[in-house]
């Protein structure tokens, strides 16, 4: 999925340290999502949890969008066109719904329900994705993994991965990433990491191994679970930095759905705007050149403006990095009937990294 928006917010994200809360004393912070849209008038609109002011990562995990239910014969579900991704990773997980994944390395899926798209960008790569099927229904999410430095600019790829169904009293899981509930998924990753949808009977609970160097974000798409004690609404995120093996999942009344991920901290900086993962401003132009003369977009090659005095105060300043940064070639989808999107002006500043750092 593109990051739609005209004037993207989310521009960068600082690496949390590592380090770790006591064990016994880890705290769980919930973050609202915000609602983005993904077109025009009719297009469907996702809540984005991650990035966050509050919250650039957790491990390397960078953003997280959750979408629907949602009418497909009403908005038109999702139809993104071409776009680009370089340094990063993204994952599609479905709870309804079907959607058509196209990329220009000559990948070609449906993703269903319970079944995971993983697509590595490496070095530079476009796809499209699509609603398609029979389903009135489109609901699910969106994430994306920051590359660590020596995997960045590694060769494409795309996984398609059903997960078994593990099952315990009053509690089922698919780990689509990672391990966890006895169940280890085969599927490669560039940094160790853990996700999986966890449903909950009503009154139930389920006390989950996890590493302890990781740090964990709970998704929850319905109902309104503790975690750890800690009660998290419908739609919301929870995070908990590392300093624990066990995470407490626990249901009320109403039956839970959750989708639980983490990651050891990923100890590098990150500069992340638009559909890009870089380490400076001069790599974010850069690539965001490159897809503009692919796609028959060059504009003017123009310095660095000055900073302006209404630009928002975490967009502002310097970033580190060199001058010269080698462009990527991202390619296009094959007979791709739509036209690519456009990147969206550069923010008329210098990206730097925000001050808050981590979730703590």
């Amino acid at each position: 999925m593109s990051n739609v928006e005209t004037r993207p917010a989310e521009v960068v994200c600082a690496a949390d340290d590592g380090g770790a809360s006591p064990v016994g004393a880890v705290p769980i912070r919930v973050l609202t999502p915000r609602e983005v849209p993904l077109g025009g008038p009719r297009a469907m609109s996702v809540r984005r949890t991650l990035p966050q002011r509050a919250l650039s990562l957790i491990g390397a995990w960078c953003f997280l969008d959750h979408y629907g239910p949602d009418q497909v014969a009403s908005t038109g579900g999702m139809d993104v066109p071409p776009h680009p991704h370089t340094g990063l990773a993204t994952v599609s997980w479905l709870f309804s719904g079907e959607i058509t994944h196209a990329d220009s390395a000559g990948h070609r899926a449906v993703v269903r329900p319970g079944q995971l798209s993983l697509m590595t960008a490496g070095s530079g790569i476009s796809h499209s994705e699509r609603s398609s099927g029979p389903s009135p229904e489109l609901h699910g999410v969106q994430m994306w993994v920051a590359l660590p430095e020596q995997h960045r600019f590694g060769p494409r790829r795309f996984d398609h991965y059903t997960p078994p169904v593990r099952t315990g009293s009053g509690w089922s899981a698919q780990v689509f990433l990672g391990s966890a509930f006895g169940e280890v998924a085969p599927v490669p990753t560039a940094t160790p990491m853990l996700a999986a949808e966890v449903r909950l009977e009503a009154g139930s609970s389920v006390s989950v191994e996890v590493a302890a160097d990781f740090e964990h974000g709970v998704l929850v798409d319905t109902g309104e679970p503790g975690v750890d004690g800690q009660p998290v609404p419908a739609d919301h995120l929870a995070y908990r930095p590392a300093g624990s093996d066990r995470l407490q999942l626990t249901a009320g009344d109403q039956p839970v759905r959750l989708v639980l991920f983490g990651g050891p901290p990923l100890g590098e900086q990150i500069v992340m705007w638009w559909n890009f993962v870089g380490r400076s401003h001069e790599e974010i132009v850069a690539f965001r050149t490159a897809w503009q003369e692919q796609i028959g977009r060059a504009e003017p090659r123009a310095g660095v403006p000055e900073h302006r005095s209404d630009t928002p105060e975490h967009l502002s300043g310097t970033a580190g990095g060199t001058a010269t940064v080698a462009a990527p070639s991202f390619g296009l989808p094959a007979d791709d009937p739509g036209a690519p999107l456009p990147a969206p002006v550069l923010p008329n500043v210098r990206i730097r990294p925000r001050e808050q750092r981590g979730g703590r």
